[in-house]
């Protein structure tokens, strides 16, 4: 039997600790908790979590640097919190290393999925490079380069292609604008955000029942897109 995964809770807020704790505990999680960025990271070289949970803002140290720090030595996973409206502060910790983010206020049931999408992911549970995958009625043939909606082959540029697969291969986790810029066009692109709205407008018409409601290629606002995990409730 498999061992439950580690998860470190960073954040020095009372009421996020009585009300996380209980909670990842419930669903068969090992928790610790640190209260301070010194603290998260003796932590994190002591007892090598499976993820961490880490807030931005941090008595004694930045949530950023201590991202950095922890990105500098190992791969752990990790989910930041950010409080409301901090959208610059959101897309530094994703360009730094985050794994993935949740804005304070949260419903707790929106952690917990994004927890089992990190940590999936660190796990290799997500599509490789080769053979078929599906969510919904959605099917990415990597083998082939092929998507079916249904039983409905849907024609797809290679740029369109590379796009989508690059978002499924990291279904549930939040891509930063110029992450995905970088990804598909180059380091040169960055300062053109344009070409990937056109390009995602172009991908949702093809792939989205419905292009103004999105199932699949959500909208991160003032950071970036995401792929819907399979944990979330999918409309239309």
């Amino acid at each position: 039997m498999s061992r439950p995964a580690h998860i470190l809770l960073v954040d020095d807020e009372i009421s996020i600790q009585r009300t996380m704790v209980p909670l990842l505990r419930s669903r068969g999680y090992e928790v610790t908790v640190a209260g301070t960025a010194r603290d998260a990271l003796a932590e994190v070289e002591n007892e090598r979590p499976d993820l961490i949970v880490l807030d931005l803002g941090l008595p004694d140290m930045d949530g950023l640097d201590v991202c950095r720090r922890v990105r500098a030595r190992w791969d752990t996973p990790i989910v930041m919190l950010s409080a409301r409206g901090a959208e610059k502060d959101k897309v530094a910790a994703l360009d730094e290393g985050a794994d993935d983010y949740v804005t304070k206020p949260f419903g707790p049931e929106e952690l917990l999925a994004r927890v089992r999408a990190a940590l999936r992911r660190a796990s290799g549970g997500e599509p490789g490079a080769t053979g078929q995958w599906q969510r919904g009625d959605l099917t990415l043939d990597f083998d082939r380069n092929r998507v079916m909606r249904g039983g409905t082959e849907i024609k797809l540029t290679p740029k369109e292609f590379e796009l989508l697969t690059l978002m499924a291969r990291r279904a549930g986790q939040v891509l930063t604008h110029r992450a995905i810029l970088k990804a598909i066009w180059g380091p040169h692109a960055v300062e053109h955000p344009e070409h990937l709205r056109v390009l995602m407008g172009q991908l949702r018409k093809k792939i989205e029942p419905d292009p103004a409601r999105p199932r699949y290629l959500l909208t991160e606002p003032w950071v970036g897109y995401r792929f819907a995990g399979d944990d979330e409730p999918q409309a239309g």
